[in-house]
């Protein structure tokens, strides 16, 4: 009985070793997919950025034609894509089931280099030296968040109905105030939005850490590599929308 004992905790604590080496696995593949991402959107939004702060003074601009870019930027087509990486945020999370995971991460690809351009405003807006500052800012303060998500004993599940209708009022205040036009609103709007895409990313990362652990013993590769990609979705998605909010309200603009 003792011998049986011993092969059963040896037995168990190798399972545990396994299962933290994949969970380990599935995070770097996550964070990986991520930084990739953010990469794309990075480069997307720096080019087109860059020849829209061409046209507007006057230069020649090296992608873009300037009718192209005016018509980007100052037309009702602006509005299109603003609003474009949110409806494909809703169509992803809804059809990702039917997709294979290539096609996921096409996808997940192409929404990254949409957002790039939903963002480039910002490089013909801002210094570059305060993108970059806050980048790094926003880059630290998103890493220590998730690892606490990710360590933390706490359980983190009650959060999310309360962060989803913060997201939902952070939505409808902002739309509300394109045409509004108010200082304050977007001030207030920032700063809630600071706070609850911060809950968001530990909400997220425990999440995913535990939709891991939930699902590695059924061995469904397909299914863990689709999870690894709206994992990196939503992260992706909290870290944006940080860094822009912080951008608005600490940002230095040219």
């Amino acid at each position: 009985m003792a011998q049986y004992d011993t092969v059963r905790r040896a037995g168990a604590g190798v399972q545990s070793a396994e299962i933290d080496a994949g969970l380990r696995a599935h995070m770097n593949k996550v964070y990986g997919l991520m930084s990739v991402a953010m990469f794309i959107t990075g480069i997307v939004a720096y080019f087109v950025g860059m020849d829209f702060a061409r046209a507007t003074a006057g230069q020649e601009t090296q992608i873009f034609s300037v009718g192209l870019l005016q018509t980007m930027y100052t037309s009702p087509v602006r509005y299109i894509i603003m609003f474009a990486p949110l409806a494909v945020v809703f169509g992803f999370s809804a059809m990702i089931n039917r997709m294979s995971m290539g096609t996921a991460q096409i996808v997940f690809w192409a929404f990254s280099a949409l957002m790039g351009l939903s963002i480039s405003w910002i490089f013909a807006v801002f210094t570059g030296m305060s993108i970059a500052t806050i980048f790094f800012a926003t880059a630290i303060m998103f890493s220590s968040i998730s690892i606490w998500g990710y360590t933390t004993q706490k359980d983190l599940s009650g959060w999310g109905s309360f962060l989803f209708m913060g997201l939902i009022g952070i939505i409808v205040a902002s739309v509300i105030n394109i045409w509004i036009g108010s200082s304050a609103i977007m001030f207030a709007v920032n700063i809630i939005g600071i706070l609850v895409f911060a809950g968001l990313t530990a909400y997220d990362t425990q999440n995913i850490k535990n939709t891991y652990l939930a699902h590695a013993h059924h061995g469904d590769t397909e299914w863990l590599g689709k999870s690894a990609i709206m994992g990196a979705l939503n992260l992706y998605l909290n870290f944006l929308n940080m860094f822009m909010m912080m951008l608005s309200l600490f940002g230095s603009q040219e």
